[in-house]
């Protein structure tokens, strides 16, 4: 398999601009970030029904359409670029992977076409106090009780874990790192939802207290599945980081062949011209970066590892600096939250630090390097 952007890619990224545009303008992100639930469900239902965004990759025996990781890595970058408030993030690239990747027959059958059809949204909670954002930092217990388990502990920063129909939790067994089903309206089950940075990607945080939980998968079996997972969505990130990027480089140049200053526009002075022209190779480096660990993700390559630390890093710093250079060019109008340009810096800061910042990645990669 190649990345080729070929006709039915190119129509399948036209057609989710064209509906993210009509369903994610400025109006509709703004009020849905001060909302509690963060999202439009009619419009969720919209993507899964009429697009079959949710489907894109998941296998067809579950309700899914069988393309691969980059048919979503392209949806990804159009979400990105319009700031899309939607669960789809923790529904679609954490929750549903969890399940495929988890060999539990039973477990894809019951969960994936709910989520393939808008019908379920889910989460992964694993992050917990400490603020890792690996394996190591899982510390919460599960029980067995004879008939199932129950978990006790505490998760933070999980992606619209206050309104997920279905939580998905890493936690600790006598085995090791072991994966587990949890009902968004389980008893014991408290979620708080967090103040953050950026209000359009809401997070949460969830107690338990002798949670009733399915397991998923194999007692144990949890931390390669994880790993996975996590690589996956740092190669999600990375895309929907790429469409942030590019919308921020449109937004400075349009402004800078309009924008008069001493009679002409600030685009023709030297400073501006040579802002813009960064911007193009750091946003045009970071596309194939992202592009290339799209690649490595739809063929399961052993690439995956390095490819993923490698995107993740650089393109949500470019993203970062694409979006502040952008607040530069539009000088102090570009300073105020009545600008789009405040929304996009605020998901960039996020996204780069979301799943580890890029310093965590470098070191990643140089760890999967051998170096």
């Amino acid at each position: 398999m190649s990345f080729t952007l070929t006709e039915e890619r190119a129509e399948l990224r036209r057609t989710v601009r064209g509906f993210f545009e009509k369903t994610s303008p400025e109006e509709t992100v703004r009020r849905l970030m001060d909302t509690d639930s963060g999202f439009d469900a009619d419009a969720w239902k919209q993507m899964a029904g009429q697009l079959g965004l949710h489907q894109l990759a998941v296998p067809e025996e579950f309700g899914g359409a069988g393309y691969t990781f980059v048919e979503l890595g392209l949806a990804l970058e159009e979400a990105g670029r319009a700031l899309v408030c939607m669960p789809f993030f923790s529904t679609i690239v954490l929750a549903a992977n969890v399940v495929l990747s988890s060999n539990d027959e039973q477990a894809k059958k019951e969960i994936l076409p709910a989520l393939a059809g808008g019908e379920t949204t889910a989460t992964l909670a694993f992050t917990e106090p400490s603020g890792r954002w690996d394996e190591a930092g899982i510390t919460m217990r599960a029980t067995g009780t004879g008939t199932g388990w129950t978990l006790t502990g505490e998760k933070t920063f999980v992606l619209d874990g206050h309104t997920a129909d279905l939580v998905l939790v890493a936690a600790r067994t006598e085995s090791g790192i072991s994966l587990f089903a949890v009902d968004g309206d389980a008893p014991g089950l408290t979620r708080s939802p967090m103040h953050t940075l950026d209000p359009t990607r809401k997070q949460a945080r969830l107690v338990f207290a002798d949670v009733p939980a399915r397991l998923i998968g194999q007692e144990g079996s949890g931390g390669p599945i994880l790993a996975h997972v996590l690589d996956l969505a740092a190669v999600a990130l990375a895309t929907e980081a790429v469409g942030g990027a590019q919308r921020c480089l449109d937004m400075a140049v349009e402004y800078a062949k309009t924008r008069v200053q001493f009679g002409r526009p600030i685009g023709s002075f030297q400073a501006i011209k040579h802002k813009c022209a960064d911007l193009v190779l750091e946003v045009e480096s970071a596309r194939s970066a992202a592009y290339h660990a799209l690649w490595a993700a739809a063929e399961d390559d052993t690439q995956l590892p390095v490819a993923a630390a490698m995107a993740k890093s650089y393109c949500t710093e470019a993203f970062t600096q694409a979006a502040a250079d952008n607040i530069q060019i539009h000088g102090g109008i570009g300073f105020t939250w009545e600008h789009p340009a405040h929304l996009y810096f605020r998901r960039a800061k996020s996204t780069e630090l979301l799943l580890g910042d890029p310093a965590y990645h470098r070191e990643l990669l140089v760890q999967r390097l051998g170096l």
